[in-house]
């Protein structure tokens, strides 16, 4: 599947990661930088969606989304990548087809993305006929300047593999590939946030770490099942330093 993602904001907190890991399937570790797990809330615009061999969904080639995730290993191989929490998005046949097609945990939600100013922009999200509420409304905006690519920016963003799970809990990957994320830094104003608190997460009550991007073409490959975890448990991750 090929997506571009445009005026993206990153927003991450640092987590202790024995608050994340009861949340994240067994099979995964939860991947830590300065001893600490990290959640973002990551708000965009999508477009120009297109999956080999499938038709084009109707209304479904531009809508907002909103994911919360934090960052993993999966033991078997050592490979790092993103599991999601939540996907909310604007489309509900994008929702259902993703759920299908990809096991992710999409759910159909009330969104708009206005424009209010050079590169700034106001975000709405309200998820729809779920209980607890998931509203999110933030002001945010690009500063113009160039945000740092390594480090810690590099763990949170350099990300090229998903990791999901079904109802039964069996483990899948999905590849990834996209160019360096052209990251600018940033600054935003969270009027509304229940999405961590929705799912388990309670946040530091510390400024969030924030860049934007204006926009990059991402490549998803279909996923593939893991190893079951009771295979893998075993094998430790081995210990790789922070850059």
């Amino acid at each position: 599947m090929t997506q571009r993602w445009n005026d993206l904001l990153f927003a991450h907190w640092p987590v202790p990661a024995a608050q994340i890991a009861p949340l994240v399937p067994p099979g995964l570790c939860v991947d830590t930088f300065d001893g600490s797990a990290w959640v973002g809330v990551v708000p965009f615009w999508m477009d120009q969606i297109h999956t080999r061999g499938l038709p084009a969904i109707p209304g479904a080639n531009r809508f907002p989304e909103l994911n919360l995730r934090t960052y993993v290993r999966e033991p078997h191989s050592n490979l790092s990548g993103v599991y999601f929490f939540s996907l909310d998005a604007g489309n509900p046949l994008a929702v259902a087809a993703a759920r299908t097609v990809y096991k992710l945990p999409y759910y159909w939600s009330k969104m708009s993305i206005e424009s209010v100013g050079e590169r700034e922009f106001l975000y709405n999200s309200e998820r729809r006929f779920v209980k607890p509420s998931a509203r999110l409304r933030v002001r945010y905006k690009s500063l113009g300047q160039a945000a740092d690519k390594y480090g810690l920016e590099q763990f949170l963003t350099e990300r090229y593999a998903l990791y999901t799970a079904d109802r039964g809990g069996a483990l899948f990957k999905g590849n990834i590939h996209h160019l360096p994320w052209p990251l600018e830094r940033a600054e935003a104003d969270f009027e509304i946030n229940e999405l961590p608190a929705a799912h388990g997460i309670t946040l530091p009550n510390t400024a969030p770490l924030l860049h934007y991007s204006r926009e990059l073409v991402v490549y998803v490959w279909a996923i593939e099942p893991l190893p079951k975890p009771h295979l893998a448990a075993g094998r430790a991750p081995v210990p790789v330093p922070n850059p």
